[in-house]
């Protein structure tokens, strides 16, 4: 990953698991969120190859990249609702625009979508109208709309209280068991990753490369690398050092 002649991190090479709940996570700086637009289809890499199962995501012609990245939903770190669109309206935007699904089959689903979310009756209400942690959940249901195999989260609990992260993160667990979508998210609360963490990647700004990879709780107590281990105990090395 490189913008120019600055590079980001080389050498990288890794697998998300279907059905896992795979963190990106590190330091400010190591490149989590360019990671993740890498992943989305937002920026091309410098060097190597990005696979979704069978496809070359950037070898492919555009229209077949396209629909490769339907396959996969968004959460934006601000939730990202249109501020002029009622929650419905921005729930049903995705399925209007690459569905044919009649105007009726639509509402049903975004009336399906917001309930799986704890908004059920809120599709004519306004994200102005909505605290932070409802908007990142009516952000949730649109990302959703279209049954993605791929959920990417941008930090998903930024802004949020403790109480409303973690009920936040409980979701995205149970929505990604119930309906076996694959989550993959960028944080840096480590209440979160540790807590809902199947996989992780530990990028370092200071090598520009994964230095770890493996369940976060795991990764915590067995890991080798002082820095990651440091990160993973909210700034306490209670590693061994040789």
């Amino acid at each position: 990953m490189a913008y120019g002649s600055h590079v980001l991190a080389r050498d990288m090479n890794f697998s998300v698991s279907r059905g896992s709940v795979f963190v990106i996570m590190g330091g400010s700086g190591c490149g989590k969120s360019t990671l993740m637009r890498h992943l989305v289809g937002l920026q091309r890499p410098a060097a190597g190859h990005i696979h979704l199962a069978d496809a070359d995501l950037w070898s492919v012609p555009e229209a077949e990249r396209d629909t490769i990245l339907r396959r996969c939903g968004v959460l934006f770190q601000s939730g990202a609702l249109w501020s002029s669109m009622t929650l419905g309206e921005n729930v049903a935007l995705p399925l209007q625009e690459y569905t044919d699904l009649p105007r009726d089959d639509i509402a049903r689903i975004v009336k399906f979508k917001l309930a799986l979310v704890g908004l059920a009756g809120s599709e004519s209400r306004y994200p102005s109208e909505l605290s932070g942690g409802m908007q990142k959940r009516a952000g949730l249901a649109r990302a959703m709309a279209l049954d993605p195999d791929l959920l990417f989260c941008d930090e998903p609990s930024a802004g949020l209280d403790p109480i409303t992260s973690r009920r936040l993160d409980e979701l995205i667990v149970t929505l990604s068991r119930s309906l076996g979508t694959t989550v993959v998210i960028v944080t840096h609360e480590l209440s979160s990753l540790l807590s809902i963490g199947t996989d992780s990647i530990f990028l370092d700004p200071r090598e520009q490369r994964i230095v770890a990879q493996g369940k976060p709780t795991v990764l915590r107590d067995t890991s080798d690398n002082p820095t990651v281990r440091q990160f993973l105990n909210g700034g306490q090395d209670n590693g061994t050092e040789e």
